[in-house]
């Protein structure tokens, strides 16, 4: 079987930004290579991911950089994005399993690039409203949040409130969660990986079109 090459390099000396952006791309099997900023860069390496101190020791023209204020998450997605040889994403879609334990999934033209759980309907609105904001700075075409139907009060709340803070070209759906839950005997005592499956399998539905205000 052919490998593919890493068109990927992690290029850092700090061993906390390197912890940060490695977990990311092994959490969504993106192959990488390891460098120090000294290192040359190989042909094949399409962007590299350094610190903002390191990136000006890097000879290459597209370097990406994580600061303290950057969300991980972001960072890699934009990074596939150039690996992939894309200028921005067809579509976002973040998925909502709500809950009082919130599941929430993001995927980018088909491919997971987050999830994770909310333990609030306020945690749940901020960070929805943090990634709606970053998507449109790296240039989506368009966002949809689709939230699931299983309980219909904290559906309609979270709906409400997102019809108020998000911008009016993002749409909302409620999506019928019948078996999204169902198959995850994997998750059977784990119930912050259920909720995050269950998200993941909303993102992927089609669901009804809610009427924005």
């Amino acid at each position: 079987m052919k490998v593919m090459k890493a068109k990927i390099a992690v290029a850092t000396v700090s061993g906390k930004a390197y912890y940060l952006i490695v977990n990311e791309l092994r959490r969504y099997n993106v192959p990488f290579i390891s460098l120090t900023p000294f290192d040359p860069i190989p042909m094949e390496v399409r962007v590299v991911i350094t610190t903002k101190k390191e990136k000006p020791l890097i000879n290459h023209e597209r370097v990406l950089a994580l600061e303290e204020a950057n969300d991980p998450l972001i960072l890699v997605s934009q990074a596939l994005q150039y690996a992939e040889g894309k200028s921005s994403y067809e579509k976002v879609v973040i998925g909502i399993d709500p809950g009082e334990i919130s599941g929430l999934a993001i995927l980018a033209d088909g491919r997971i690039i987050g999830a994770e759980n909310c333990f609030s309907i306020e945690e749940t609105l901020r960070k929805v409203d943090e990634v709606v904001k970053k998507f449109k700075n790296i240039n989506a075409s368009s966002i949809i949040v689709k939230v699931g139907d299983g309980i219909p009060r904290y559906k309609e709340q979270l709906l409400q409130a997102l019809d108020k803070i998000l911008p009016k070209d993002v749409i909302l759906e409620s999506v019928h969660e019948a078996g999204t839950s169902s198959n995850l005997r994997e998750f059977k005592h784990r119930r912050g990986l259920r909720d995050i499956a269950s998200a993941i399998r909303i993102a992927k539905r089609d669901g009804d079109k809610f009427v924005r205000g």
